[in-house]
């Protein structure tokens, strides 16, 4: 698996995406430089609720959906928050977000994170195969569950397009639901279930893990913050960062919510937001749940770790730079409560990071037009740790020459201003 002698193929980025391009294209032969200002594993691919589900194929924006927003900006707990000085800036992706939302390109989106997440949890096993962490992926349910009966139907488009696409669900009443998570507050009375996935015991740590797997095959990894990425003639590229200049004729861009901002001065521009989400994790919660749990009525969602016991949530746009918004912090742990009754909340950690977040719920992936060697891997909004095994083999499909079986088109980067220009 070391790569050859040639230069190195030079991927911004060790979060989840990132680690598994580099290590999909150190498998493919080639010699891979990985940089990232964070130890790998870092931010959103280190904080989220650790779902790796093959059935994550409904997009954010769906019908309807609009209805929701006023109710939700308004209400001081809900699940949406948009900081007034930077209202202005968001509304443009907003109004793209929302153009998203009609049946027809929600059964196209679908399909398109179908291809991305259908084959996640082999392929994270694959990836653990032998490095000792195997037991940090465990098979799962995903229980959506219900204060009100009646609204558990899989009559709703999120659960039908899971359905279409071969997912096995199932709704469940008050008594299955005691016996399948006792932990749960008696306030829900139903469940859909979406079964036949997986879910991460440590999404940072497996990050890591094969970060490690990555180094100990011939990779190199280098702790740096990339300031810039410069066109430099003949074919190259100069990375800037406060220590060095590294040269390379193929780069991954791959830095999340950061890589507008990189692109920016090479006159790029892609509707690509810092989408805040936040955790609480209670590291002796005195509670257990089996399986991942959403609680569909506060949105958010909660799990066990090996560190305690995670629940995720928020929907918050402020920006890349805001400080941490302890409002939230305060109202996730109010709702864990709620979750679940027994809860102790006496030790705490928080955590907020930023999603890289596209209208469509896509990332961009390929080629980047017009910047020959420049590839971009990054816009994967809520589902990373989900798509970032097939994003690697993809990207180490298309940098050697090896042509992916799937239509390409749903992730090209300039796919927004073909829509904007009705091509």
């Amino acid at each position: 698996m070391a790569g050859g002698e040639h230069e190195p193929v030079v991927v911004i980025g060790a979060g989840a995406v990132g680690i598994c391009c580099a290590l999909s294209l150190l498998e493919a032969g080639e010699h891979v430089l990985l940089i990232d200002r964070d130890d790998p594993g870092g931010g959103a691919s280190s904080g989220n609720a650790g779902i790796i589900s093959p059935w994550s194929v409904s997009p954010m924006s769906v019908p309807g959906l609009w209805r929701n927003i006023p109710r939700w900006l308004l209400k001081p707990a809900g699940p949406l928050v948009v900081a007034p000085s930077y209202a202005l800036k968001v509304a443009p992706w907003i109004v793209k977000f929302l153009k998203q939302g009609s049946v027809n390109r929600a059964r196209k989106i679908s399909d398109s994170l179908a291809t991305l997440n259908h084959s996640n949890v082999e392929l994270y096993r694959r990836h653990l195969a032998g490095t000792g962490a195997e037991h940090l992926i465990v098979d799962s349910y995903y229980v959506h569950a219900y204060r009100q009966a009646n609204k558990a139907s899989l009559q709703a488009l999120e659960y039908q397009l899971r359905v279409e696409k071969g997912g096995d669900l199932d709704v469940i009443g008050t008594s299955e639901l005691t016996k399948l998570e006792p932990a749960l507050s008696s306030e829900f009375k139903a469940a859909v279930l979406i079964k036949g996935q997986a879910r991460a015991r440590s999404p940072g740590e497996i990050c890591q893990i094969l970060a490690q797997k990555f180094a100990a095959h011939g990779g190199e990894i280098v702790k740096e913050l990339v300031s810039a990425i410069v066109p430099h003639g003949d074919g190259m590229w100069r990375i800037e960062t406060p220590a060095k200049s590294i040269m390379a004729s193929r780069v991954v861009l791959a830095a999340g919510a950061w890589s507008a901002q990189l692109l920016e001065p090479l006159g790029l521009s892609v509707p690509l937001e810092a989408e805040r989400g936040y955790h609480v994790e209670f590291s002796n919660p005195g509670v257990t749940l089996n399986h991942s749990v959403m609680d569909v009525d506060l949105k958010c969602v909660a799990s066990s770790m090996t560190t305690g016991l995670r629940v995720a949530g928020t929907s918050e746009f402020a920006g890349l730079d805001k400080p941490a918004n302890a409002k939230r912090i305060a109202i996730l742990t109010r709702q864990a409560q709620r979750i679940l009754p027994d809860l102790n909340t006496t030790q705490v950690e928080q955590w907020m990071g930023v999603r890289p977040s596209t209208p469509d719920s896509l990332p961009f992936l390929g080629q980047v037009p017009g910047q020959k060697g420049l590839f971009a891997a990054f816009g994967h909004s809520h589902y990373g740790l989900m798509m970032a095994p097939r994003t690697g083999g993809l990207i180490a499909d298309i940098m050697t020459g090896r042509q992916p079986n799937i239509d390409l088109d749903p992730y090209r980067f300039d796919r927004f201003q073909l829509e904007d220009r009705g091509a």
